[in-house]
């Protein structure tokens, strides 16, 4: 057992993480951008977006989804998006029965048009059912993007769009993953409420 916490222990992973962020969102600004920007694309063409990924990136997922059907911080039409993490039922049944890799790949399955976009999230990049999930929307047609740390693992070659934090500490790329939700979800309110 480690020491216990103090004061100064909780300035150092503030700073950590303020740093982090910093050096991020100036690095990654124009692909953060770009991916916004195809997102709002999406979503004024009448597509979908199907977010998803396991822990605290399935509430990440949530967290995007209800972002988009409510509202971020204006008044604006609902926009489609569904997070395949949500449903307990869907997510116990095909994990039953086809194995837990299998339960975001069936619900692209399901609910995945070309031109949908499939945003997986992983702090890793190789959890099996979010690379398999972002292989099934790739082979079907949709946009694919993810939202990752440490080199995104498997998903660089799988997907169009990676957004990876260079981190291995998964506390800290959450953080950011908090952020990057904001971020996408302003440039998108914003393309969408004109």
């Amino acid at each position: 057992m480690g020491a216990p916490m103090d004061a100064e222990d909780i300035r150092r992973i503030a700073a950590e993480s303020v740093a982090l962020q910093q050096r991020f969102f100036v690095e990654q600004a124009e692909r953060l951008l770009d991916v916004g920007e195809r997102i709002a694309a999406c979503a004024l063409g009448g597509g979908r977006v199907l977010a998803f990924g396991n822990g605290g990136s399935a509430a990440h997922a949530q967290h995007l989804a209800a972002e988009l059907v409510g509202r971020f911080r204006r008044e604006r039409a609902a926009l489609s998006a569904i997070s395949l993490a949500a449903d307990p039922s869907v997510l116990s049944a095909v994990g039953n029965d086809m194995g837990f890799a299998a339960v975001f790949r069936r619900q692209i399955e399901a609910h995945g048009r070309p031109g949908d976009v499939a945003f997986g999230i992983t702090t890793s990049g190789r959890s099996p059912n979010v690379v398999e999930g972002l292989r099934a929307a790739r082979d079907r047609g949709l946009q694919t993007m993810a939202l990752t740390g440490n080199g995104g693992g498997d998903l660089g070659s799988v997907v169009e769009y990676l957004v990876d934090v260079p981190h291995g500490d998964t506390a800290r790329i959450q953080e950011v993953h908090t952020v990057v939700i904001h971020v996408l979800c302003q440039i998108v309110e914003e393309a969408t409420a004109r």
